[in-house]
């Protein structure tokens, strides 16, 4: 054998491990049959080999450093001479690469072959046994290596602490890796180091969230690294197991020893995708059968779906789209239930899938009457669904100008209509869609340019008011400030903005924006409500100061007192003064803003009629 002891072997350097081996090959066409191609393994250029094609392995895939590979092979010199050889014993030979538990050449010619690939590689002195010789192999010799790449096991670090160590024994589908909130179907077995059992699932597996974990935390931190019928080795340390304490015998599993080192086999038999559809996990889906090809419905598409809802205990109240045809409802109009509306949008064609609502996306805290049961206040609801097809809302890209310009109206007047029955988000998405529709960028006839940015403005101005109505206060001066960018003394853009500024605070910004507004419109009633408005916060934001300094004095006073106890007969003179003087200094400060915020109403006062 070629192999060397631990403490003998070559181990490789960090530098030569950095780089990337084989990437002359990688970059070149594929070798021949009988083609030879010099090989660089190091990221100075210095070493190389050669590496000649015998017989061509099997699809794409070549091992990597840290793998384990399987291979039978032939130690030659450039004469012929043999000096080692697994094919005369019959005994294929493993090696862990990267550790030079051969030579440091037999390494780097391993992660250029394919399954199943012969080649002959020829390696110099420094790859091969340097200076010292062995086996039979003189000092300073170049050897040859006829390698047959058997089969690998890919060797992964899961934490990189050598705390898991995963062993692919059999490699998995594309799907996966699943995530936290995806339901798994997993098959395991557990042994300790004396290879006793100590737990292991039923024939058919055992299903469970992610999340949740299962036996213990490292077979869901392995679980994350796997794909869909993926079966490995994992070697788990105490510390990701049950550590120094060991576990004690539960109903499901038997005690487990202190300090204990765990040998799993785990299959990820399949998994069920669940997707948190509204980001606060209050409407979950979770796949059960993938949808064709990728495009999904969107907002304002017409969809059919079948469904059937349940309570949590199965209880069916509503089935839809099957005896008296398919359901069919236009997305983001309220036709049903916001959970479904929300879900549908993000189905794939004949996707299935069950939905879990909660309350606040479904019927609330009302009881409400259904086809076949009563859903009681406060229900969490399940929903069997499968999308049939959808139509999408064609995009703007996909109109003719006329076609955007009516699209943009029409969605206009649906949001006004909405406006007005107090439903400001969805009045508010209502016009970013119509402004979307005549975007600055679209290309339209001079003739209808000033209807086009009449009705953009139009709708910038409505969407800043559904903000103002939801506190959304940034997003209305994003959209005031659009229309100010175009029509620079538009009073309502003004007005409403500075509305926005109050709001946060930004006084100085509120007042510039009502003195543009009065210059621009000097007999707006509206601009005096507003500036009233400004006038009151400020004296409000002048009486909480005052408040607060009139606590910090209290806490000053204590301190000067303390500090002049033995200076004078009264200690509270200097604290006194002080306080005085800053009281006086604030008077003043509120006097000049009072007077200030006069003279701006005054100035802008319209004149007598």
């Amino acid at each position: 054998m070629v192999a060397f002891k631990a403490s003998e072997a070559f181990r490789i350097d960090d530098d030569e491990l950095d780089e990337e081996p084989g990437e002359v090959i990688e970059s070149a066409p594929p070798l021949k049959v009988g083609e030879e191609r010099e090989i660089i393994t190091s990221s100075s250029g210095r070493s190389s080999l050669k590496k000649k094609l015998l017989k061509p392995g099997i699809g794409w895939d070549t091992p990597e450093f840290g793998d384990e590979v399987t291979v039978h092979y032939v130690g030659s010199l450039i004469d012929g001479t043999k000096f080692d050889s697994t094919r005369d014993k019959d005994e294929p030979f493993s090696s862990k690469l990267g550790y030079g538990q051969v030579v440091t050449g037999f390494d780097h010619a391993i992660i250029t072959m394919k399954r199943g690939e012969i080649a002959l590689f020829t390696l110099p002195p420094e790859l091969g046994y340097a200076a010292i010789g062995r086996n039979g192999v003189p000092p300073n010799c170049v050897i040859q290596l006829e390698v047959e790449l058997i089969s690998w096991i890919t060797v992964v670090d899961i934490c990189k602490d050598g705390g898991i160590i995963k062993r692919v024994m059999e490699k998995g589908e594309q799907a996966g890796p699943p995530g936290d909130l995806d339901e798994v179907l997993v098959k395991y077995q557990v042994r300790l180091d004396d290879g006793a059992i100590i737990a292991m699932t039923p024939e058919e597996g055992v299903e469970f969230h992610v999340k949740d974990g299962q036996f213990c935390p490292a077979l869901l931190k392995a679980l994350k690294t796997m794909r869909k019928g993926e079966k490995v080795n994992l070697i788990i340390q105490p510390q990701y197991a049950f550590g120094e304490m060991g576990s004690k015998s539960t109903n499901e599993f038997p005690s487990i020893p202190p300090c204990s080192v765990l040998n799993v086999d785990l299959e990820l038999v399949s998994f069920k995708p669940v997707i948190n559809v509204t980001d606060d996990s209050k409407v979950l889906k979770k796949i059960l059968r993938e949808g064709e090809g990728t495009l999904t419905a969107n907002e304002g598409a017409i969809v059919t779906v079948r469904y059937t809802a349940m309570l949590e205990d199965g209880t069916v109240f509503e089935k839809k789209g099957f005896d008296e045809g398919p359901l069919e409802f236009i997305t983001d109009e309220e036709q049903v239930i916001a959970g479904l509306d929300r879900a549908a949008v993000t189905m794939k064609k004949k996707e299935q899938a069950i939905l879990t609502i909660t309350p606040e996306y479904g019927f609330g805290s009302t009881a409400v009457k259904c086809d076949r049961a009563v859903v009681p206040p406060n229900s969490t609801l399940i929903y069997e669904i499968e999308m049939l097809d959808f139509v999408k809302e064609k995009a703007p890209w996909e109109m003719t100008s006329q076609e955007r310009l009516e699209a943009a109206e029409r969605k206009k007047e649906e949001g006004n209509l909405l406006f007005k029955d107090g439903k400001y988000l969805r009045a508010g998405k209502k016009y970013d869609k119509a402004a979307d529709y005549v975007h600055e960028d679209a290309s339209f006839g001079d003739d209808v340019e000033k209807l086009v940015k009449a009705l953009r403005v139009s709708c910038w101005l409505n969407g800043a008011a559904c903000s103002l109505k939801l506190n959304d206060f940034q997003e209305a001066i994003k959209l005031c400030s659009k229309v100010v960018d175009v029509e620079f003394h538009n009073v309502k853009a003004l007005y409403r903005r500075a509305q926005a500024y109050l709001r946060t605070a930004d006084l100085h910004l509120a007042e510039s924006d009502i003195r543009k507004a009065l210059e621009a419109d000097p007999h707006n009633r509206y601009g005096y409500v507003i500036l009233r408005l400004l006038f009151r916060e400020v004296k409000l934001i002048q009486k909480n100061l005052k408040q607060l300094q009139a606590e910090s004095d209290k806490r000053d006073a204590k301190l000067y007192a303390n500090m002049f106890v033995q200076t004078t007969k009264d200690p509270s003179v200097g604290t006194k003064r002080l306080k005085v003087e800053k009281v006086e200094d604030d008077k003043r400060g509120e006097e000049d803003m009072t007077t200030e915020m006069e003279k701006v109403a005054v100035n802008s006062a319209p004149p007598p009629v």
